[in-house]
């Protein structure tokens, strides 16, 4: 018995299957460019700035023009030991940040590469991976500004720089994918494409 490759019905049509493929792919960029923000977040030492600029892991002196490692063991004795603790969990959490994000980008090359069953069924799991990602460093950045308006060290003059920037654009950006990606998984309509029928003239023969 021979076969030959039909259109499905008219309610599944390949439209479904070019829109959710550029859904994907236009989130994933963007998500790229949340994790490029959120790798330079860590890695530049803006987050507080005055004369001295505060990093994750380093504090940098602009009247100096030097940079040393940050909290130190001496920088964490008394009063400061409260400071450190928190400082140290917002390094972690911007960590943990990154790997959510980098399971996310293999969550989604996965997606895009795989069959119309993961492009169908994929979205929930990549959607919770980047809400997390988002999530933990809203809780990064929000533990900074705690930090910002109730430690003495931060007086006036004092500001909010460039990482705590690029911290809070990096986890809008990932918010905005995975929004995208649960409405698009709701709305947009399924794949379409191709079903197998028998040879009607070869069982007429028959």
């Amino acid at each position: 018995m021979d076969f030959h490759l039909v259109p499905r019905g008219t309610d599944r049509n390949y439209t479904g299957f070019l829109t959710k493929t550029i859904v994907y792919t236009g989130t994933l960029v963007i998500f790229l460019a949340s994790f490029g923000l959120t790798v330079s977040s860590i890695v530049i030492p803006k987050w507080p700035d005055n004369h001295y600029s505060y990093g994750l892991h380093r504090r940098c002196s602009s009247l100096t023009d030097t940079c040393e490692s940050f909290p130190q063991r001496e920088d964490c004795h008394g009063e400061d030991r409260y400071f450190c603790s928190m400082w140290r969990s917002v390094g972690f959490l911007m960590s943990f940040a990154v790997v959510l994000q980098g399971l996310g980008i293999v969550t989604y090359l996965v997606i895009l590469s795989g069959g119309k069953r993961l492009r169908e069924n994929g979205w929930s799991v990549l959607s919770l991976t980047v809400g997390l990602s988002a999530i933990v460093q809203a809780a990064g950045m929000s533990i900074v500004a705690y930090l910002f308006d109730n430690e003495d060290r931060f007086f006036v003059g004092w500001k909010l720089d460039q990482s705590w920037i690029l911290c809070t654009i990096s986890w809008c950006f990932s918010v905005f994918c995975a929004g995208v990606v649960i409405v698009a998984a709701k709305v947009l309509p399924s794949e379409g494409g191709y079903e197998l029928i028998p040879d009607h003239d070869e069982l007429r023969v028959t």
